[in-house]
């Protein structure tokens, strides 16, 4: 069993995954930041993304949802007062990344690793608002979430 202790690794697994599995796992990123979310639609958009029966439509309505936060929210980015503000539109954008569709998804994207990267942000967020609270290392837990997912994937 392979296991996940760099960046290079991480994105070598997520480069292989298929679409719906980079949705899931990506997904899994997001989730790991949840805590950080102020909005309803985006958990729910996440635990939509996380269901591997969920429908098109269903992934559709869910993906507007968050992109439609994580751009309402955009504005609070670049204000030093809020950090989690700011924490808030990084966790939508990264729900909004795990669940773009194929026909909006950039050349060579990775939508699993722009979702890593987006938690990874909101992350900082927290961390930079009060550290005392915020997951430590937000890098391990997602080579965590990746071991976890190649174990149940067989």
């Amino acid at each position: 069993m392979t296991t996940i202790s760099n960046d290079q690794d991480l994105r070598a697994l997520l480069s292989k995954l298929p679409a719906d599995q980079q949705r899931i796992i990506g997904a899994r990123f997001a989730r790991s930041v949840i805590h950080l979310s102020r909005d309803e639609r985006v958990n729910r958009a996440i635990d939509t993304a996380l269901r591997p029966e969920a429908s098109a439509a269903e992934l559709e309505d869910a993906y507007r949802a968050a992109k439609a936060w994580s751009t309402k929210t955009y504005t609070d980015c670049g204000k030093d007062t809020d950090w989690l503000a700011q924490a808030d539109h990084f966790v939508a954008a990264a729900a909004a990344a795990a669940l773009t569709p194929d026909n909006l998804l950039a050349e060579r994207t990775n939508r699993a690793w722009k979702a890593a990267m987006h938690a990874r942000m909101a992350n900082n967020c927290e961390l930079v608002e009060d550290g005392e609270d915020a997951h430590v290392d937000e890098v391990q837990r997602q080579y965590a979430i990746a071991d976890e997912f190649i174990s149940a994937a067989g």
